[in-house]
């Protein structure tokens, strides 16, 4: 076994396809569609290189690939790796709610990465070349790996790789702004490859991944394809659209196939919980499950210990837990829990850090619990700065900032976004508040989500919990909390999905919001009730504060009565 110790994503494919090992792919029954060994895997996407090259694309030009989770996919990436090209991975409609929003998201996708080609599956063929059209990009070599059929294979040698080159483009989730298309270099990624496997899950002969996260998401690809290739480990991989429909065949693909490493964001544990509370899970077997990574959005603590004390009997050990700590910008990794550790919590008091930015470990009163996400990967720094750029001391809650050898080169041709979160020396402003206790780092949220009103720093999140916790009608993901400025201050806004249509139920519900949010945070808010499924996500199934805030300012969100109230809340708080 070698731990990322290669040069370029393309040698690590030349070195694992000396092996047995390869990728699975599972259908929404649970059957075997695909086995793709990673010597096949080597030998289609070389012959797929000579094809892209033969068909006129040049070393450099940029290639966009709807990232479905199966075979083609993997082999148009490998495929511009060998080609010298840079694959651009595209989301899949699913996290866009309608087929115009995609087509209009995608154009300016590939608009922005200034592809060459773009390839997909058969079955989203007209929305790319819709979304082609939509872009003004001009003639683009585009439709299913089977427009390169009659493409004559260039014979000589493929192009040589560089380390230092472009490895492929990583398009942000966008949980604040647009995407931008975050330059992932062949030398960062592998630095950030060692990192997962050597220090942060510690990978050994005979482990397995299991994944459905997708490969257009940084979790998705690097952790999940990219990096278990470095290590030569097998993985099985179940569609994204499947696992939401039946979460308990990830865990049945996990027993089945004695999988050791697997990793969710916190709502996946939840849907898994949620389902295994009504259905059977006689005969899963999770004692494999050595790595259970959490990461890619706020850890939700109870959820955790919720999943471990319903899966106990089948085996799951809460100290599998992995909290993380990431973003694509890092190419994915910045800090893990040591292994076998668990997931901790630190509890602080609540009001000290709403009003003095301190986290400061409670003793009595309201508290706030917070997940630590470990430390820093070796070779890479942490630091927590004040909004003037200065560092702050242990415990004190402000900006993260990171700097290390796995950041990108920058956004792909967006040098005044680089500029404006990456520093001359090195040191990528993250975006996310947090603080470091004992050295660990312990992340609090997004620092455009955070909510000031009469002095007090609020967490979206914590609000957002609350209602989906306490209230039955609600569920994870049916709430985003925000402010505005109404004029006279800060305004608190509550959008939740509402199934109901009744106008006393509906009223019944925005009053009890309202009431749980006042005693739980002493917060005045306005409750909006909003239809369901229409609240914004990333491409990557996270929650859109940003452009929920911006739809409800542009009335996209007009209340049918009585869906908004005012509640006032106690000014003591």
């Amino acid at each position: 076994m070698r731990i990322a110790d290669f040069p370029t994503i393309a040698a690590a494919l030349d070195y694992a396809a000396g092996g047995e090992e390869g990728l699975s792919f599972y259908s929404a029954s649970g059957a075997l569609t695909e086995a793709l060994p990673y010597r096949s895997l080597r030998a289609q996407a070389t012959g797929l290189a000579r094809r892209m090259l033969g068909a006129g694309l040049r070393p450099g030009d940029r290639v966009g690939l709807v990232a479905e989770s199966d075979g083609d996919f993997v082999r148009a990436f490998f495929a511009c790796q060998y080609a010298a090209l840079v694959p651009v991975p595209l989301p899949l409609p699913a996290a866009f709610g309608g087929r115009e929003r995609y087509i209009e998201h995608l154009g300016r996708m590939l608009l922005r990465a200034r592809v060459s080609a773009a390839f997909g599956p058969a079955m989203f063929d007209a929305w790319l070349h819709e979304a082609l059209r939509a872009s003004g990009l001009g003639p683009v070599l585009a439709g299913t790996l089977a427009v390169l059929d009659g493409a004559t294979a260039v014979s000589a040698p493929l192009p040589a790789q560089d380390p230092a080159g472009l490895g492929y483009l990583q398009f942000s989730s966008g949980s604040t702004r647009f995407p931008l298309g975050v330059a992932v270099t062949q030398r960062a990624f592998m630095a950030n490859a060692r990192g997962i496997g050597r220090d942060g899950l510690a990978v050994r002969a005979g482990d397995r991944a299991a994944t459905w996260l997708p490969f257009y998401h940084d979790m998705g690809l690097v952790g999940f394809l990219l990096a278990p290739i470095t290590c030569q480990l097998p993985v099985d991989v179940l569609a994204t659209r499947d696992f939401v429909r039946r979460p308990l065949l990830w865990l049945d693909l996990i027993s089945r196939n004695r999988a050791t490493i697997s990793y969710s964001p916190s709502f996946g544990y939840e849907l898994c919980l949620r389902r295994g509370e009504a259905a059977s899970t006689d005969g899963l077997d999770l004692s494999s499950w050595r790595s259970a990574g959490i990461g890619g959005d706020m850890i939700r603590p109870e959820v955790l210990s919720r999943f471990a004390a319903r899966f106990a009997r089948n085996g799951f050990r809460a100290e599998a837990f992995v909290p993380s700590y990431g973003m694509a910008e890092a190419t994915l990794a910045l800090s893990f829990t040591p292994p076998g550790e668990g997931a901790r919590c630190d509890v602080i008091d609540r009001a000290i850090l709403e009003t003095r930015q301190r986290a400061v470990p409670a003793e009595h009163g309201p508290t706030r619990s917070f997940v630590i996400c470990g430390c820093m990967l070796p070779g890479h720094e942490v630091e927590i700065r004040d909004e003037r750029g200065a560092a702050l001391g242990p415990r004190q809650v402000g900006r993260i900032v990171v700097r290390g050898p796995s950041l990108m080169a920058g956004y792909f041709d967006a040098a005044e976004e680089t500029e404006r979160v990456l520093s001359p020396d090195g040191w990528l402003d993250t975006g996310d508040l947090g603080y470091l206790a004992d050295g660990r780092l312990v992340v609090t949220g997004r620092s455009k989500d955070l909510i000031i009103v009469n002095g007090r720093n609020l967490w979206p999140q914590d609000l957002e919990w609350t209602i989906e916790a306490e209230l039955a009608a609600a569920r994870s993901g049916d709430t985003a909390v925000f402010s505005v400025d109404d004029g006279t201050g800060e305004e608190v806004v509550a959008l939740v999905q509402c199934r109901a249509s009744e106008p006393q139920v509906r009223q019944d519900l925005a009053q009890e919001v309202g009431n749980l949010l006042r005693s739980r945070h002493g917060i005045a808010v306005k409750v909006v009730l909003v239809p369901p499924r229409s609240l914004p996500q990333t491409s990557s199934g996270k929650l859109s504060r940003s452009r929920a805030r911006t739809m409800y300012l542009a009335g996209d969100f007009l209340p049918r009565a009585p869906a908004a109230t005012t509640l006032a809340a106690n000014a003591a708080g």
